[in-house]
């Protein structure tokens, strides 16, 4: 007896079947896969954007040029603490830096030359010039001067100086500073201090240049970090 084998059409679509599931599974794990990655990269790059708009958004007031710096208003002589401080002799010149240091409970701004005027001894007065620039301190007057805003507790400076020697056929200078009566720009408020130099261990020279002008003078207010130390 012969046996004839039949096959079952059954039974070849159920491994296809089982086959095509599979396939089909491996495809959509891999399109999930792809999908999740995209997001990733998505997300990614919206976490940065969103961390540098934040970043952005964070940063403090500079102390020049900034917001801040438009809305506060000017400093008032009655809001600050005015000292000398960093004096010494340089390259033919003696002075120090008037330290500006904001003693009030609000924010104020200061930009320009401060209004400095020598005293002698004797009581004479003499009104500093506006420099543009200084050996002392190594400073050069740029357009327009900074405004530097002052937060509570902080300080701008200006650099005071003179020539130390006497100028032309002259062999001495005339009596010197002892005192000097400062107001911030724009108000006309003043402050006493000493004039009393001692880096240079002397008061400021009231030396004139060779055309019997002044030499003594201010730079505009400015920060600390734009002077050398």
């Amino acid at each position: 007896m012969r046996f004839q084998a039949v096959s079952d059409p059954r039974a070849r679509s159920a491994p296809r079947r089982g086959l095509t599931r599979a396939a089909a599974r491996g495809r959509t794990a891999t399109i999930s896969a792809l999908a999740a990655a995209a997001c990733g990269l998505v997300m990614t790059g919206c976490g940065s954007q969103g961390s540098a708009s934040a970043a952005s958004s964070a940063t403090s007031p500079a102390s020049t040029g900034s917001s801040s710096a438009a809305s506060a208003d000017a400093c008032a002589t009655a809001q600050l603490k005015i000292s000398l401080i960093d004096t010494g002799a340089l390259a033919g010149q003696a002075g120090g830096y008037l330290k500006f240091t904001n003693d009030s409970s609000t924010s104020c701004r200061m930009s320009g030359w401060p209004a400095v005027i020598g005293l002698t001894a004797a009581g004479k007065a003499t009104a500093l010039r506006n420099l543009q620039s200084t050996m002392f301190g190594a400073w050069h007057y740029t357009s327009p001067p900074p405004a530097v805003t002052l937060l509570p507790g902080d300080s701008a400076y200006a650099v005071v100086a003179a020539d130390d020697h006497p100028a032309g056929s002259s062999t001495s200078c005339p009596a010197p500073y002892v005192r000097l009566r400062v107001s911030p720009p724009g108000d006309s408020a003043t402050a006493t201090i000493s004039a009393w130099l001692p880096g240079a261990g002397s008061y400021l020279p009231s030396c004139p240049s060779a055309k019997g002008t002044p030499t003594a003078g201010t730079s505009t207010i400015t920060t600390q970090a734009s002077l050398p130390h």
